[in-house]
């Protein structure tokens, strides 16, 4: 068989779940090794980049998932009249950011960076895909954890954490905001922890 005798089987399962799939997953439904996927994947996202088609491969750390060509956001918005989101507020933002550069991170992390009451802001960007639970932590209360999502990823045009713009040695949160903000725009729709104690699963 040729050396494309995944890509049908790939797209299908893809194209299915509709969203971030485990390559190691995949590696399990097509049984082969996950180097061999990877690598399948790396040319079946060629050949989506290199035809005309309106789909593409988009890898989102050690998922990958596929979507619409970005030319065609406003053709696909005018066909289903799905209204554009506005951008996320200031306050969003801003704790997207502090989970982004110190995840994972209680809410009462959050709101100590930025000096007022976060619960609400952090549970909208749960609700919107953007950040996730991470487990609790081992400490007297077990509070909740934080991380961004591979949703995260895909709406900053990111394929890691590791593309994450550096912070300088000596800045604030709020300069994480900024680095963030002057990514890939952001809407609606869309390995530092911050403590020595290691989040444990729920």
């Amino acid at each position: 068989m040729g050396e494309n005798q995944y890509f049908g089987p790939l797209e299908a399962v893809l194209f299915a779940c509709g969203e971030p799939v485990e390559i190691g997953r995949l590696a399990e439904g097509l049984q082969i090794d996950k180097a061999a996927v990877r690598q399948q994947l790396l040319e079946y996202q060629q050949s989506l980049l290199a035809s005309n088609r309106g789909i593409e491969l988009l890898f989102l750390d050690d998922k990958v998932q596929l979507c619409s060509k970005p030319q065609y956001e406003q053709l696909i918005i005018s066909v289903t009249t799905i209204k554009k989101n506005a951008p996320l507020s200031n306050a969003a933002m801003e704790v997207l950011a502090i989970v982004a550069y110190n995840q994972p991170v209680t809410k009462s992390f959050v709101e100590q960076v930025r000096g007022v009451e976060s619960g609400q802001v952090v549970n909208n960007l749960v609700e919107k895909g953007l950040i996730e639970e991470a487990g609790r932590l081992n400490v007297p209360g077990r509070p909740l954890t934080y991380r961004t999502t591979a949703n995260f990823l895909r709406c900053f045009g990111l394929t890691g954490l590791g593309d994450l713009p550096n912070l300088p040695s000596d800045s604030e949160e709020e300069e994480g905001e900024q680095l963030l903000m002057e990514t890939e725009p952001l809407t609606e729709d869309g390995d530092n922890a911050s403590t020595s104690d290691e989040p444990t699963p729920e």
